[in-house]
């Protein structure tokens, strides 16, 4: 029998939901952005001028919520589209300076939460949970690749 409760990928799952929305509650009604928008704006902030397809990849985030997110971003006017010089039938996302304006104010927060959240941590229990972090991530993407 299945216990929910122990079952790693359950419990990471609703790890990142709760930390999620524990960080959403310091800008969703600041900023009017939920945590899909939130993630687009900081893939965003992180890495300029990459598509909408490339965004859901590296957020693992699935491609619908993603869209809705990009479309409510651009009509906030948080987001700006261009066409990529090389592929013209490819659209590159990138920050407004409106856009970035929210980023500069909420990555703070986000970094400030994840700092409280990691105090609870001894430094040595914070490599280990960075190491089994990225070796979990290799495995799953090893396995989704074969």
């Amino acid at each position: 029998m299945l216990e929910l409760d122990r079952f790693l990928p359950y419990r990471l799952s609703v790890l990142s939901n709760t930390i999620s929305a524990a960080i959403a509650s310091q800008y969703a009604e600041r900023f009017d952005l939920g945590v899909t928008e939130w993630r687009v704006l900081a893939i965003l902030g992180r890495y300029p001028r990459i598509s909408a397809n490339e965004v859901a990849e590296r957020a693992a985030m699935d491609k619908v919520a993603v869209s809705r997110a990009v479309s409510s971003l651009l009509a906030s006017g948080r987001l700006k589209r261009a066409t990529d010089a090389v592929d013209r039938r490819r659209s590159m996302l990138s920050l407004s300076a409106k856009g970035q304006k929210v980023y500069d104010q909420v990555a703070p927060l986000a970094k400030r939460h994840e700092e409280r959240l990691l105090a609870h941590l001894t430094p040595e229990e914070c490599v280990w949970l960075d190491r089994i972090i990225d070796k979990l991530s290799l495995v799953e993407a090893q396995h989704l690749a074969d």
